[in-house]
């Protein structure tokens, strides 16, 4: 078992910035992906950025250049700094893990990841 937890997260104005931290725990080293995705009202969620066991990363192209993941030197903890923060931005935002391979074209989908942080709300005011 795996297990995300998600802090971080809360309400800026346009422009700043925001740096969500995702703690795992549990059999890590089954993990091939971990992986940051957001929705907002009324929309489907979405992949922002992923990061395979290799440390290749993939951007949803709305975020390239404003939003970076890392995670750290033991790879329990992944983070999402989101830079230059709009208001189209705002959504719950979850961390997610897949402990298999797929291949970086599904790395983002969020349909293949079976474990998931409890979510935590960004709000970007104009």
């Amino acid at each position: 078992q795996i297990h995300l937890e998600q802090s971080g997260g809360g309400s800026v104005t346009a422009g700043r910035s925001l740096t969500l931290v995702c703690a795992l725990s549990g059999d890590l080293s089954e993990i091939y992906y971990k992986a940051w995705f957001r929705q907002a009202p009324r929309s489907e969620r979405e992949g922002v950025a992923a990061v395979d066991e290799f440390g290749q990363v993939t951007y949803a192209d709305d975020v390239k250049g404003r939003f970076t993941i890392s995670q750290d030197n033991t790879k329990t903890t992944l983070y999402l700094k989101m830079d230059r923060l709009q208001p189209d931005d705002s959504a719950m935002y979850y961390c997610a893990a897949r402990t298999s391979w797929i291949g970086s074209l599904q790395a983002r989908d969020p349909n293949v990841y079976g474990y998931w942080g409890q979510g935590t709300q960004v709000t970007v005011s104009s």
